[in-house]
This record gives structure tokens, C-alpha cells and sequence, in this order.
């Protein structure tokens, strides 16, 4: 599959369009696993299993799977050592660490909100 490059507004760009790659794209990242792995990561470099120990929670399934399609696009990149048996690494691309920006901010904006959205939700569950 060849990864298209868009080059000013376009049809492909447009999140509010259900067939947009843009879309797709976001459909990808914004899932509660891959914000995690993307914190996870953050400026380091770390192995499959320190990855699985550090996100509580993941099945081994769900890491495999979502470290791929991180790779597929270009957030994340896999590094494997010829040993025995293979070590294989994870670490952040340019495109990654500019996503885990927008991840901190998410993060932040929980931590700023979390009293608040917590009482709303007691009033709501009442």
C-alpha cells in the first residue's frame, strides 16, 4: 500500500469526510492503547516486553497490534537485533514524538479536568 502525500487542502485531508485517509489515520491513533504506547515510549527506546510490563492492562495481542499499525504508520520504529533469542526495540519516529505532543496535552487536559468530569459523572449516575 503506498501512503499518500497531501499537499494542501484535499478530500483525502478532511476528517469530517468518512472516507478521508485522514480519517483512517486518526481512526489508528486515537485509540486508548496507542495514546498509552506513544506515552510509554516517550523519548526512549524499549523492548517488547518493557513495553507490556509499563502499559497495565495490555494483552500481549493488543501490543503486537497496535505497535504494527504504529509502524505502518510511521510513528514508531521496530528495530530487531540478530541475537538469540532476537531482541527487538521500539522507539518514537519524528512524526511519533511530534504525536506525543498532542498525547501530553490530552494527558495534562485529564489531569486538569479529572475532579471535575468525576463529579459529573456521580451527578449523572444518581
Amino acid at each position: 500500500m503506498v501512503t499518500k502525500q497531501i499537499k494542501g487542502p484535499s478530500e483525502e485531508a478532511d476528517l469530517r469526510r468518512a472516507d478521508s485517509l485522514a480519517r483512517e489515520i486518526f481512526s489508528d491513533v486515537a485509540n486508548k492503547w496507542a495514546f498509552l504506547i506513544i506515552e510509554t515510549l516517550g523519548e526512549r527506546t524499549l523492548r517488547f516486553s518493557e513495553l507490556r510490563n509499563e502499559v497495565e492492562g495490555i494483552s500481549h495481542k493488543m501490543l503486537t497490534q497496535n505497535l504494527r499499525m504504529l509502524e505502518r504508520n510511521g510513528l514508531v520504529e521496530r528495530d530487531v537485533h540478530p541475537t538469540v533469542p532476537p531482541r527487538v526495540e521500539y522507539t518514537l519516529t519524528e512524526p511519533g514524538r511530534g504525536l506525543r505532543a498532542t498525547v501530553d496535552g490530552m494527558c495534562d487536559w485529564t489531569h486538569r479536568h479529572f475532579g471535575h468530569i468525576e463529579a459529573a459523572r456521580h451527578r449523572f449516575d444518581a
